[in-house]
């Protein structure tokens, strides 16, 4: 009974599918916009831990401070609570980042060939999380700590100024995208509920004889939501190969490899290593969408009795 459920359900699709249309269209919209939110969340986030991994505190040391100083400081950044890591740059290697950095600039480097290496010996902090900046900051404003530096400490703020943006960004297309799926998603359902409706009514007379018959509620029910499943099915190939496109496009398109706030570098190598799982997704939501508004339309219009 099943496959002739099944086998009615895939004719009544083909049969069906100029009715279907704007169904399908409307849940590839749906589908796409969920997919496009996952990737762009995630390549949100890829940015954000990017950039944080490039944010840093500079602290100054100065020459005279002992080598026991030293380790007394370390170990105490290292005890903090926001710190990740704690990198000691010693004078020598200071100097050969700067010629590396100014290697186009021969005047500031000869200015700094002349004279003894005046550039300080440095602590690299890296903070677990940018948003805490604020207790290093306490603590190396601290009297004791204060004299063992022999300039201000540096802080990475214009990083920390992109990943508010950034994060600020991820919000609002979360919202929107959130909104913009349950608006498509609603919109999908009234037309595949509209759909199977006025396949129930052109079908009156046959669904009659069935139940006259003795056919179940049931089999008469599922070729309903097998067409519909099917709606879905169709929708996630047809979402999952525009998405698919748009970036083959993207990559051959765009010299650069990120678009504003969007790497799209990232997020073409993110879809393309999750492709499978994002097929499956799309299929999922596509089929429960299509179930759904199947069983409420049937259930609705057919008027049987479920005990039967």
């Amino acid at each position: 009974m099943m496959r002739r459920i099944v086998r009615t359900g895939i004719l009544n699709f083909i049969r069906n599918a100029w009715l279907g249309i704007a169904a399908m269209a409307v849940m590839v919209i749906t589908l796409t916009i969920i997919l496009f939110s996952v990737i762009a969340n995630a390549t949100f986030a890829n940015t954000i831990q990017t950039i944080t991994d490039r944010i840093d505190i500079s602290v100054y040391i100065k020459d005279e401070v002992t080598s026991k100083q030293l380790d007394g400081l370390i170990t105490q950044v290292r005890g903090l609570e926001n710190v990740r890591d704690v990198n000691f740059v010693t004078k020598d290697e200071a100097l050969k980042v700067y010629r590396q950095q100014n290697a186009n600039n021969p005047e500031l480097l000869q200015a700094i060939s002349q004279t003894e290496n005046p550039l300080p010996a440095s602590l690299q902090i890296r903070p677990k999380d940018p948003n805490r900046i604020e207790s290093i900051r306490t603590f190396l404003e601290k009297p004791e700590i204060k004299a063992l530096q022999s300039d201000e400490t540096s802080y990475s703020g214009d990083r920390k100024a992109a990943i508010d943006k950034i994060t600020s960004a991820t919000n609002f297309f979360q919202r929107a995208g959130i909104a913009g799926v349950i608006v498509f998603a609603v919109i999908s359902m009234l037309i595949i509920f509209n759909t199977i409706q006025m396949a129930i009514f052109n079908r009156r007379d046959e669904l009659t004889i069935m139940r006259l018959l003795g056919a179940s509620t049931n089999f008469i029910r599922g070729p309903f939501i097998v067409e519909s499943i099917m709606y879905g099915v169709v929708s996630g190939l047809v979402s999952i190969t525009i998405v698919r496109s748009l970036f083959s496009i993207s990559a051959k398109t765009f010299e650069a490899s990120s678009l504003g706030l969007l790497d799209i570098q990232f997020s073409n190598q993110y879809f393309s290593r999750h492709f499978w799982l994002f097929l499956l997704l799309q299929l999922l939501v596509g089929i429960f969408i299509g179930a759904l508004s199947s069983l409420i339309a049937t259930r609705r219009y057919l008027k049987f009795k479920t005990s039967k």
